[in-house]
């Protein structure tokens, strides 16, 4: 690793201070992929793919938090919200009733689809999530380019192992 640049593990180590249990990439006889110094090492993102924990237990201040002290990598913020399931007309009528922290709320197919993509580098389109009219935006995504660490967010994000087996890290937020 050269002088001016640090690698993703130590950045994390860095930010956590005292309250951090130790972090390891999966094989840490190779050459780690989260180490971005090393130009003959192809880059792929560091995936805190799993923020996770309640309604309001503070999930998107723990992101923001992560972002802070990772300024000098690039970050991206993908939310579990943006991929629910627009509810057909059925669920509408009885949208008081509906489960929204049920894993049937989230479409987890188009979910895996775009971390995969932003896990090999390509740019994606999210969703735009409608709360007041529990569906979908037909015409409005969110553009979210490559980066070096993708940060997932939201209540489910652990319950799908397909999900959990895309991530360096997970993080559960229990306030």
């Amino acid at each position: 690793m050269s002088e001016g640049s640090i690698s993703i593990e130590y950045a994390m180590e860095k930010a956590s201070g005292p309250h951090f249990s130790g972090f390891r990439t999966p094989t840490a006889t190779s050459v780690s992929s989260t180490n971005f110094s090393d130009a003959n090492v192809p880059r792929q993102p560091f995936v805190i793919a799993g923020v996770s924990g309640g309604t309001a237990s503070g999930k998107t201040t723990v992101c923001d938090m992560i972002i802070q002290q990772l300024h000098d990598h690039r970050v991206v913020l993908v939310n579990q919200d943006s991929f629910y399931r627009g509810l057909n007309s059925e669920e509408l009528k009885r949208v008081h009733e509906y489960n929204f922290d049920h894993p049937d709320a989230f479409d987890t197919e188009q979910l895996l689809e775009c971390i995969k993509k932003l896990k090999i580098g390509h740019s994606v389109q999210v969703p735009v999530y409608d709360f007041k009219l529990h569906r979908r935006s037909s015409d409005s995504f969110r553009q979210v380019n490559a980066s070096d660490v993708i940060i997932l967010e939201g209540i489910l994000v652990f319950h799908d192992q397909r999900v959990r087996n895309l991530m360096n890290m997970k993080i559960f937020v229990d306030a």
